[in-house]
């Protein structure tokens, strides 16, 4: 009768201990950024790696997100007659949650689990080793650039999510289903504020650090080879995306 009760209690030791250890992680990150050396070099080449590389899958989900979204709610609304509505509810949408989320949670796929995969496999061959014996502090060296470049590129990426998913409606509304294109475009401009695409652009933030540093961590504490590797990739994905919906819903009932 004890097993299950020993077994929940277990997990939740491990998850505190986990919660715990990815903290220390952050604020290790943190205390690094504001001490010499700067490695310009390395966060240059993460930017490139988390933000241009991420460029085409990103355009991809916001185009298809916005012309399914378009489709799906001119339905709903034509029920009612409020076809007019489909293109501000298109870009409140995306700009308050499809957007950051979706992009978020593309780029956790794609760089978060090779951020992972990196340093686990660095840890298994003992790389993150010898960076100590060189006097060289791994989270300085290799989580840091990582972390900053995720924060800076997230909102970035998705700034081009909103924009093509929002063309992405109106060439749906307006050249598939007809809606007028002066109505589409200035109900848009009448109930999109810029209020909103700046808690998008926090969001995004928010999300970057989350998958930045859950992928850093995964992969900095690998254990058990390349078994251990594939392991940590997969927690890294799993771990970050459901971070990521949840504080999507915590940001948002504190926002709005």
């Amino acid at each position: 009768m004890l097993k299950p009760f020993e077994l929940l209690g277990r997990n939740t030791m491990r998850g505190l201990e986990e919660a715990g250890e990815i903290l220390l992680l952050l604020i290790q990150s943190a205390l690094w950024f504001i001490r010499p050396p700067f490695r310009l070099r390395l966060f240059l080449k993460q930017m490139d790696f988390v933000g241009v590389r991420s460029f085409n899958v990103v355009v991809l989900t916001g185009v298809f997100t916005g012309g399914v979204f378009a489709l799906q709610t001119y339905h709903g609304f034509a029920l009612f007659g409020a076809e007019t509505l489909v293109g501000s509810t298109v870009a409140l949408a995306l700009t308050r949650e499809l957007g950051p989320v979706l992009s978020a949670l593309m780029v956790t796929a794609r760089a978060g689990s090779a951020m992972a995969a990196e340093l686990g496999t660095m840890r298994v061959t003992e790389q993150i080793d010898a960076l100590y014996v060189m006097a060289v502090n791994p989270v300085q060296y290799l989580v840091l650039p990582r972390v900053l470049a995720a924060i800076i590129m997230l909102p970035l990426l998705t700034v081009i999510a909103d924009f093509t998913g929002i063309v992405a409606s109106y060439l749906v509304g307006v050249g598939m289903l007809g809606i007028d294109y002066g109505i589409f475009t200035a109900k848009i401009i009448e109930y999109l504020e810029v209020e909103d695409i700046l808690t998008g652009l926090a969001k995004a933030s928010f999300f970057g650090l989350i998958l930045a540093v859950v992928g850093c961590y995964k992969g900095f504490y690998t254990t058990g080879g390349a078994e251990g590797v594939g392991r940590a990739t997969t927690e890294a994905v799993v771990l970050a995306c459901i971070l990521i919906l949840a504080g999507d819903y915590v940001l948002t009932a504190l926002m709005f």
